[in-house]
């Protein structure tokens, strides 16, 4: 009898091209550590994001501004542990690609190297060409970001959708392609209008992946804390809550803590 392990077919950049161009959607979801990222590859998840969103739902801080790369970093590594299938993708966090196109590629030489990751992401259109370019010129894949972009939350000055007017969603459309042509091999449309995400997406070859884009996109992402229903104070419109694991971890720590006030654990057949 044959004892051959079923080899497992890996999640490549090549792979998210092919979907697009078969019509297959994209799923896509963040995750931070070992556990949650061995979970969410055996469920079939086709790209993992170690996004720079751990500086809200893992450390606590208002902004993605305050992580560092080193943080990033450890994330990253924790992640790829735990990955037989999916397409690992690593933000490259505020200040690590901005100042000029040497730190953008020593950065993601660094996340590529010490983290074993597949590729990684980065915010902006026109003003960060330069840094895309060197980049993937040194052999590694970049995801880009449009739309609300988080780092430039205090430019912004609002969480609200952006691209509603004329000039800036043309500058988006304009945006896209020059990221298509600097070989990004995806783009994440984040809080745009539906009917926008829908003509971009349209106009490019390489996948977008929408959060909070409409339906259109070849994927969508979500960031696993409010997916899970573990953060139950941001629900915005574009959120599907799959879980409740915020009430389901609360009695749980409940019923524990009962048991062990009441002597009730462990139990004799709990002990040795």
């Amino acid at each position: 009898m044959s004892t051959t392990k079923k080899e497992v077919k890996k999640i490549t950049t090549n792979t998210l091209l092919q979907m697009k161009a078969k019509g297959e959607k994209i799923s896509m979801l963040t995750a931070y550590d070992f556990s949650f990222a061995k979970i969410f590859d055996a469920a079939g998840i086709d790209v993992i994001l170690v996004g720079d969103s751990a500086s809200n739902v893992m450390a606590g801080h208002e902004t993605t501004l305050p992580i560092t790369l080193d943080q990033m970093i450890y994330h990253a590594s924790s992640v790829i542990r735990g990955i037989n299938r999916s397409l690992v993708v690593v933000d490259l966090p505020f200040g690590a690609y901005q100042s000029n196109n040497d730190l953008a590629l020593a950065s993601a030489v660094r996340i590529m190297k010490e983290t074993g990751a597949h590729s990684i992401k980065l915010e902006g259109g026109e003003e960060v060409i330069d840094s895309i370019k060197r980049i993937v010129s040194a052999g590694i894949p970049v995801m880009g970001h449009l739309g609300l972009t988080p780092q430039s939350i205090y430019k912004f000055g609002t969480y609200s959708v952006r691209a509603t007017h004329q000039e800036e969603a043309d500058k988006l459309k304009r945006d896209i392609l020059l990221l298509q042509q600097a070989g990004c091999f995806a783009v994440v449309l984040e809080k745009i209008p539906a009917a926008l995400a829908k003509e971009v997406t349209a106009s490019v070859a390489i996948p977008t992946i929408g959060i909070g884009a409409g339906k259109h996109c070849d994927g969508q992402v979500l960031v696993m804390h409010d997916m899970l229903g573990i953060n139950t104070e941001f629900k915005p419109r574009f959120l599907r809550q799959y879980l409740n694991l915020n009430e389901l971890i609360i009695n749980a720590s409940k019923a524990y803590i009962k048991d062990v006030k009441s002597g009730n654990f462990p139990s004799d057949n709990e002990s040795y």
